[in-house]
């Protein structure tokens, strides 16, 4: 029997999660999540049952700007369908049938070697935070978290300092069976970002190779929770030294979190990356015995 000839497509997409139960479909049910809706949609245009593979599972009512996700499809049914072979007509396609806060951006024939999970670089994270106590504005309340008590921006930059690095992460992370808690954390700083129609504003842009689950809106809650006094300035430096996750961090809610971008290599460097990504991360024994690289 013939091996069926498939073609390997990448997405660019965003969504407003606030009413979605998550990306990832959860098996049988009929929670609405951000996939399953993308595949529900994909499989009546391409007359083809799909799975998507995506860069960053994105938790309830987190949001995605700058989301990526592949789908693995047969080529015939590009052929087909009023596609003719072209992916990128699949957009206008997708964009008739989808909800209002999902938008497929583009679709384009994935190169060789590419894994929208295994071969990203980085996630790029952007929270949105209001401690006015009138709240947000309402046009961003969908978007835009509340903290409840005023904020020194500068404490909170200095708290997110000394998370940078390669660390295990492991007090900002809800366990996973077998999933290692090891990530770079490679920038994490915070700015006001206040306006007359918007004061005490602030956002934290965080980048890492990759995050475990809650793991940003546990780095947010931490710094948050020192800068407002809370917690004392060596909080989250002491939180590096635990071995479980820590019931001392607060969970900063989800909809101020948005996934807004997501680097890869160069085409040529895909499927290595990819490669190193399946290996599972471990500190190096010579970072053990000292000091952890902070930039």
């Amino acid at each position: 029997m013939a091996v069926e000839d498939k073609i390997r497509l990448r997405l660019d997409l965003a969504y407003d999660g606030t009413d979605f139960h998550g990306w990832a479909k959860q098996g049988s049910s009929d929670l609405r999540t951000v996939q399953k809706v993308l595949e529900d949609t994909l499989a009546l245009v391409l007359r083809e049952t799909v799975e998507l593979s995506v860069a960053g599972r994105t938790d309830a009512g987190v949001h995605a700007a700058g989301q990526v996700a592949h789908v693995d499809v047969p080529r015939a049914a590009l052929e087909q369908r009023s596609i003719d072979g072209d992916p990128a007509r699949l957009v206008r396609r997708l964009a008739r049938l989808l909800p209002d806060d999902v938008r497929v951006d583009t679709v384009s024939q994935a190169p060789p070697g590419f894994d929208a999970r295994f071969s990203a670089l980085r996630r790029h994270y952007v929270y949105r935070v209001c401690t006015h106590p009138a709240g947000p504005l309402p046009t961003r309340i969908r978007d835009t978290a509340t903290w409840p008590k005023p904020v020194d921006i500068q404490a909170a930059q200095a708290a997110a300092d000394a998370l940078v690095g390669l660390h295990d992460f492991v007090a900002f992370c809800r366990a996973k069976p077998n999933a290692t808690t090891v990530r770079d954390l490679q920038e994490f700083t915070w700015s006001d970002v206040s306006t007359p129609t918007e004061p005490q504003l602030y956002e934290a842009h965080v980048v890492a190779d990759a995050f475990c689950w809650s793991m940003v809106r546990s780095l947010v809650g931490s710094c948050l929770a020192v800068g407002e006094g809370r917690r004392g300035s060596g909080f989250t430096r002491e939180l590096l030294d635990a071995t479980t996750r820590s019931p001392r961090v607060p969970v900063a809610a989800a909809r101020g979190l948005s996934l807004t971008a997501v680097d890869y290599p160069d085409d040529d460097g895909l499927l290595v990356r990819a490669v190193m990504t399946r290996a599972k991360r471990e500190i190096p024994a010579s970072l053990r015995l000292g000091e952890f690289p902070r930039g």
